[in-house]
């Protein structure tokens, strides 16, 4: 049998949130491998898939940039190590010149390569060795999307900051023609879906996929590993996993979810509701979610200790 790590059960209790203890028979259980033990955590009811409410937010902000014809949009998000700089005027300043930047990069390593827009002397990664000088603590530019209609189609790009910089999100939308991408309607409508995807953790896609259980064996294969179903008829337990995946799916689709500002519609007849208003398809082509610190352990620190930190007396 596999020796089972404290830091092993520590990794797998981060992935799922399950307890010390349930974690290290699940690791025991599947001989140390932590990929079968998320699964076996599942079988058991202990752990659910995606589950976030246990990770550590690390400090910093999610900003975004729109071009203003609203055919590009960045999505970023900058760490430093207290809330203290994250509320400073010159980080800000800084994480809306990199999501500016960031619109023509296409990785972390070629954002900090470009010469920095205040200052083209020097590098992004230059700049951020500056600041950090200035503000005494480490800055990364952790992560960054951008989105970008393609040449020769339609549509608009928009996000939405939730929370003062701790969630963020960015959408794109296409439509058929450059009028109907420039409607108060359409726009209206990127927004709003925008800050449906903000509340939304559990949202992969933008709509299902055709025959949904046959690209789901791995999920048929958990649920029908449940414990509550041991003793049930094969016929019958078929039926309760089938129901249960077309349950997982309309929790994981953005279409499928009840519109935030009427819940008696879904989002799909919202989007249905602006076609016919335009006259032409509409089409939720994909969307990202950020959460500031999303799976990073952060030292914890009393305010005393941030506010000497930044006074140089500790």
């Amino acid at each position: 049998m596999a020796e089972i790590s404290a830091k092993l059960v520590q990794e797998l209790r981060q992935k799922t949130g399950a307890g010390m203890m349930d974690c290290k028979k699940a690791l025991i259980e599947t001989e140390g491998n932590i990929e079968e033990a998320i699964d076996w955590l599942r079988k058991k009811g202990i752990s659910k898939a995606g589950g976030k409410s246990d990770r550590i937010a690390a400090e910093g902000l999610v900003d975004t940039y729109i071009q203003p014809e609203g055919r590009v949009g960045v999505l970023i998000e900058v760490n430093c190590q207290t809330d203290f700089v994250a509320r400073n005027e010159a980080f800000k300043a800084l994480v809306k010149n990199l999501a500016k930047q960031a619109a023509t990069a296409d990785s972390v390593e070629s954002l900090l390569a470009q010469p920095y827009i205040e200052n083209e002397s020097a590098t992004v990664e230059e700049s951020i060795k500056q600041t950090i000088a200035t503000l005494g603590e480490n800055i990364q530019v952790r992560r960054f999307v951008n989105f970008a209609i393609a040449e020769g189609t339609q549509g608009v790009v928009d996000s939405y900051i939730h929370t003062g910089g701790r969630v963020g999100v960015l959408v794109e939308l296409g439509s058929q023609t450059e009028s109907a991408a420039a409607n108060s309607e359409f726009q209206t409508l990127a927004r709003n879906t925008a800050m449906q995807v903000c509340g939304l953790s559990q949202c992969r896609v933008c709509e299902r996929r055709p025959n949904p259980r046959r690209n789901c064996p791995k999920e048929k294969d958990i649920e029908m590993g449940k414990d509550d179903l041991a003793n049930k008829p094969e016929n019958i337990k078929e039926k309760i996993v089938q129901g249960r995946i077309e349950k997982r799916l309309k929790e994981l689709t953005l279409l499928d979810q009840p519109y935030i500002r009427d819940q008696s519609i879904s989002v799909e007849d919202l989007i249905k509701q602006v076609k016919a208003q335009l006259g032409e398809e509409i089409q939720v082509t994909r969307f990202v979610r950020y959460i500031l610190g999303e799976g990073i352990e952060k030292q914890e620190i009393s305010f005393a200790d941030e506010v000497a930190a930044q006074m140089g007396t500790k």
